[in-house]
């Protein structure tokens, strides 16, 4: 597998701009309220993008005219939209809807893609400071920032294992993306990406010193039973081990909302084990996924530090 090879000081300042071109597809659905701060934050970014195509996924307020109005304004930014399937489907609608748009990229020769939701708040150095990371490390092959969210007035994180890039967020570079065969289409997605990425030799990281505002805090559309339980189904296409999951569920019982988060992400799992639905479709991943979950609960090394 090959990497990009780190930066040498003799590299001239004029050459950076070829390594950080870079696209970005975002599938939005219903997002009228929040969308123009998050598109806002990536006109004002130091670095912008050689494309960015916004899908809008059959919303039924003013997301697609918000769409329009920008792309009249950028070159770079193009709209998609896609007729209404009559509700929002979390994991794998948000995926048909993102390979709509990658399928529809004119700018082929990027060296970085990123999946962006519509309801993020970005600072103007954003993008910049990522591809600083990229730079630095030639094994990183997926990040993206911290995620805070306004709770009763206060800025408080929404916290993650350091090697789980959250989803509204991800950036990857292209000999990772090429390497992990880009992303399935379904709940889970956001996991086996960078597991797979781990386990071919990549690092992945959310990066602390990078605030982005999530506008709309997780599970706020579904709300927190419809979320658990869609959270705990993609753990089970992920091929998550039951114990894993049981100690997963314990520990939740203790985090706010008490009890309903963990009975719901069991139940998922549950139902999805009951129905033998699906997993993705690779052994050698679901062998890794158990392999390093057995090591965070023995306290060993894992990706789950």
């Amino acid at each position: 597998m090959q990497t990009q090879t780190q930066s040498h000081p003799e590299v001239s300042t004029a050459e950076k701009p070829q390594r950080r071109k870079y696209v970005i597809v975002s599938p939005v659905r219903d997002e009228e309220r929040y969308l123009e701060q998050t598109i806002l934050g990536v006109v004002r970014q130091t670095v912008q993008p050689a494309e960015w195509i916004i899908v809008d996924d059959g919303s039924r307020d003013k997301t697609g005219a918000i769409i329009d109005r920008y792309a009249l304004q950028y070159s770079w930014i193009r709209a998609v939209h896609r007729s209404d399937r009559g509700a929002r489907i979390p994991g794998a609608g948000v995926m048909e809807a993102f390979h709509d748009g990658y399928d529809r990229l004119a700018t082929s020769n990027w060296d970085y893609i990123a999946k962006l939701d519509g309801d993020v708040g970005l600072e103007p150095h954003y993008f910049e400071r990522c591809f600083e990371r990229f730079e630095a490390d030639p094994k990183l092959g997926m990040c993206g920032g911290t995620m805070y969210c306004f709770k009763n007035g206060s800025l408080v994180v929404e916290a993650n294992p350091v090697f789980h890039v959250r989803g509204p967020i991800k950036l990857y570079k292209r000999s990772c993306w090429d390497a992990i065969g880009g992303l399935v289409k379904a709940a889970g997605w956001d996991t086996i990406d960078e597991v797979q990425a781990n386990r071919l030799g990549w690092r992945t990281r959310s990066l602390v010193e990078l605030k982005v505002i999530h506008l709309r805090p997780t599970g706020e559309v579904q709300g927190v039973w419809r979320d658990g339980v869609k959270m705990g189904r993609a753990a089970y296409f992920s091929g998550y081990h039951p114990v894993f999951m049981l100690a997963k569920c314990v520990r939740r019982l203790f985090q706010r909302p008490y009890v309903i988060r963990a009975a719901a992400h069991g139940y998922g799992f549950l139902n999805a084990y009951v129905k033998r639905a699906p997993r993705v479709g690779d052994p050698a991943l679901i062998r890794y996924v158990r392999n390093q979950q057995i090591r965070r609960l023995l306290f060993l090394e894992s990706i789950w530090k």
